[in-house]
């Protein structure tokens, strides 16, 4: 699945690597301590989100999506976030759990209770461009997203993966953005074709949504292929 001053555009970074909801949890386990400053972007693999991908990236994913097999939507049947395993598990093993990591990644001006726990920070929601003041103890506010969200990967072929590919493929940071929960829940299981972010992120959303399918060997519908090549051509 897919707070709050009203901020035009979106922060700028450097993309490190290949570019990447479940409803946030309020309660995350983590490590205990004093709150601290750490630098924002630190943790998770995958990329933080640009407004403004790489060139390559941008040809890569154009490429990539010519090769992606279109397919129709299964009907969903037996779909249940537990099958796809462990939700935030530690995948690249730094003792922190995955959502923090993602906040982690994606915040600014991060505050962590201990070594992991994120309990406070500033996102500049890539969805809508508004500006919003994370804080733990209103932790639905930003909620971690899976761009190619669950139930539709399972719709989309996912209900015949291994179970630890799916595991790997729902804690993907590639696959994972922190935004606000308002467009989050409007995303839901929806396709490109049916929601939509900012235009500003359209062509990031298109590039990372193509590479995490590309990497998955995930179909998509016509429609969706449509919306996908609309956003690429705003890059």
């Amino acid at each position: 699945m897919g707070g709050l001053e009203v901020r035009n555009g979106l922060r700028s970074r450097t993309v490190a690597t290949a570019l990447g909801v479940a409803v946030a949890l309020t309660g995350v386990a983590g490590c205990e301590g004093d709150v601290g400053l750490t630098e924002p972007g630190a943790g998770a693999d995958g990329g933080a989100p640009s407004a403004k991908p790489a060139g390559q990236d941008v040809r890569k994913a154009r490429s990539a999506l010519s090769g992606l097999r279109i397919a129709s939507e299964g009907s969903g049947s037996g779909y249940a976030r537990t099958e796809f395993g462990v939700r935030w598990k530690d995948t690249d093993r730094n003792g922190c759990d995955q959502r923090n990591d993602v906040l982690a990644r994606d915040l600014e001006s991060v505050e962590r209770q201990g070594k992991c726990v994120v309990v406070a920070g500033k996102l500049d929601d890539p969805y809508s461009g508004k500006s919003i003041s994370f804080r733990k103890a209103d932790a639905a506010e930003v909620q971690i997203d899976h761009v190619i969200p669950l139930a539709l990967a399972w719709r989309m072929g996912a209900a015949r993966w291994a179970e630890d590919k799916r595991e790997k493929f729902a804690n993907d940071p590639a696959n994972l953005l922190a935004v606000w929960g308002v467009p989050n829940r409007q995303k839901s299981d929806k396709g490109p074709a049916d929601w939509k972010p900012q235009k500003a992120f359209q062509c990031a959303y298109g590039v990372r949504y193509v590479q995490v399918a590309d990497s998955y060997g995930l179909p998509v519908t016509r429609a969706d292929h449509d919306a996908l090549q609309d956003f690429l051509s705003r890059c």
